[in-house]
This record gives structure tokens, sequence and C-alpha cells, in this order.
């Protein structure tokens, strides 16, 4: 199956990411979404740094879905735990190219 690069911009950073054809508004729609709850986050002043800012959301999200995830079936916690999976995946590899940006 074959992928699209899509460019999107959170927190005045841009990154490439690729997603599968024709999900590309979605996924810039999750980029917004994100993008809200980092600066969110960081104009409460109380987190400092990408890095924290990003484990702060991505724990929240965590949260919200654990809670929402009792409440279907089997099949429906499933395809959360995935999505959750993905999204955790994404946001390490983000994570580690800032890294690597910072050292370089």
């Amino acid at each position: 199956m074959s992928q699209n690069t899509v460019i999107v911009r959170i927190l005045d950073k841009e990154y490439q990411v690729t997603c599968p054809p024709g999900q590309e508004a979605g996924l810039h729609q999750a980029a917004a979404t994100l993008d809200k709850q980092m600066r969110d986050i960081r104009s409460s002043g109380k987190i400092v740094g990408l890095e924290r800012i990003a484990v702060m959301v991505a724990l929240n999200s965590t949260y919200e879905l654990q809670q929402g995830g009792g409440q279907g079936n089997a099949a429906a916690s499933k395809s959360q735990n995935d999505a959750l999976k993905r999204v955790n995946d994404k946001v390490e590899d983000a994570l580690h190219r800032l890294r690597q940006l910072e050292i370089n």
C-alpha cells in the first residue's frame, strides 16, 4: 500500500508524517488538536520543554482513552489500543527526531 507524506505544524515546527491515501485531512485535524493541547499546556507555564509538553499531552490522551475504553466491547478496546500504539510510536519518532535536531 502506498503512503503519502504530509507536512504538519506543531508548536511552530514542521514534521513530515506518512499516512495512507485519503487520510490527510484526518491527520491535519489530529495535528491541529495536538498543537492546541500542547499550546494550552505550554501557556499554563507549569511545564517547560517541548519533550515534557509532548509527554504530558500523550499521558492525558492515554488516560482519556483508557477511561473511555472500559465502556465499549473488546473489539473497540483493541482498536483503541492499536490506535494508541500508533500515536505513541509517532510521538516517540517525533521526539527522537527533535533530539537529533537539538544535537546537530
